[in-house]
Order: structure tokens, then C-alpha cells, then sequence
């Protein structure tokens, strides 16, 4: 069943904006990109879930006049940390030691990953900070785009946009947090896309694939 929703699935150019996405499906989508595995579990990144009208018609320019941001039920945006600094850290493990009920050698095993992970992203460069939680972002993203097409909801994955202009947009720059990628979810409108009934293009498997035993 993952496969046919997988081949089913495509990046819409067109969707019905008269037909909306339940909360269910939504709160399941973004479920599954909650539970998207991070490096060291840190989760350096936000999700915005952007439904307003006009909201949505001023992000539109900014997204080079996709129009998929208007007519799409919603809008998820992926915003990662533009930094990692040890309050941002600090915070992740308290939590980690209060939800895991750590104490003795687990506990002493926490604060030493900890210290690594403060001694060794803190003093790090913002960007290359930023580039390795962006990535992380992405693989919450990848997760999403899976739970859309398994949920039977439409998607476009979209990069074509001016990040910087939608960061002072939504005020992520005011929040330490830079946008990273934007998923428009909707319902296709099948006889007005030109892409719906194309076959899928796709590297063949031993194309795609290097194997080394």
C-alpha cells in the first residue's frame, strides 16, 4: 500500500482550493514529521502551520508567484535554528533527564553526551551550524511528504522561494530561525494540472543503486 500511495503521489502544481484538508489528516501529517528521527534528537527546527487567507496571498510573491501557496488547504513552513547555543541545547537534555526519569551512570552517560555536544556545536560557525540543522529539517520534511501521500493529501515540495523575505514575513528572524523549505497540502485539481496523468520519471534501480557486497 506505501508504494502505490508513493507512485501515487506527485508534486502538484495545481490544487482544487475549494477543497480542504480535514485536521485529522493534518495533525497526522505533521505527526510523523514530529517523530522524524534528528541528529543527537535535538529536533533544531519549528514547524508553522499557515492556513490564513491573507497570510497565504502575501507569502505568494515571496514564493515567486507559486500559486500553489493560495490554492493549497495549508501551508506547513520548516524553520530551522539558525544556531545551535547552549541554552538551546541545555534545554533538550533537561527535558531528556525529566522525561526519561535518568539518575546514576545514565544520568552521568546524559551529561557527558551533553558536554560533547556543547563543547563541539557552540563554538561552531552560525552557518555551518545552521546548514547541519537545516538538513535535519529536511529529513522531518521527507517524512511529512510520505505521511501526506499515504494519508491520500496532495503536496508540493517547494524551495523556490526568497527565505529571507519570508523569514521577516513571519517573523522567524525575530525568533532565531531561518525557513528552510515550504509544503502547500491540499487537493489536486486534476483537470487543470498539466502534470497529473505524466508517468513518473525515475532513475532505474540500477541506476539508483551501487551495490557493495
Amino acid at each position: 500500500m506505501l508504494f502505490e500511495k508513493l507512485n501515487w503521489r506527485y508534486a502538484t502544481k495545481k490544487f482544487d482550493p475549494a477543497k480542504v484538508v480535514s485536521e485529522d489528516k493534518i495533525e497526522r501529517i505533521i505527526e510523523a514529521a514530529r517523530l522524524a528521527p534528528t541528529s543527537s534528537g535535538l529536533q533544531p527546527f519549528e514547524v508553522l502551520l499557515i492556513t490564513n487567507k491573507d497570510l497565504k496571498a502575501k507569502i505568494l510573491p515571496v514564493a515567486s508567484g507559486q500559486q500553489q501557496v493560495v490554492d493549497a488547504s495549508h501551508i506547513l513552513v520548516f524553520a530551522a535554528w539558525d544556531t545551535y547555543t547552549a541554552e538551546r541545547i541545555n534545554a533538550v537534555f533537561d527535558a531528556g533527564i525529566k522525561e526519561r526519569h535518568l539518575e546514576g551512570g545514565a544520568l552521568e552517560a546524559w551529561n557527558a553526551y551533553r558536554q560533547r555536544l556543547l563543547s563541539g556545536y557552540v563554538p561552531r560557525e552560525a552557518r555551518a551550524n545552521f546548514e547541519h540543522a537545516a538538513r535535519q529539517a529536511y529529513i522531518a520534511f521527507g517524512f511529512a511528504l510520505v505521511a501526506a501521500a499515504f494519508e491520500g493529501v496532495d503536496a508540493t515540495p517547494m524551495e523556490g522561494f526568497d527565505a529571507a523575505a519570508l523569514d521577516a514575513l513571519l517573523g522567524l528572524d525575530k525568533r532565531g530561525l531561518k525557513s528552510v523549505t515550504v509544503l502547500p497540502l491540499g487537493y489536486r485539481e486534476a483537470d487543470k494540472d498539466w502534470l497529473v496523468n505524466l508517468p513518473k520519471l525515475r532513475k532505474s534501480r540500477a541506476e539508483f543503486v551501487t551495490e557493495i557486497r
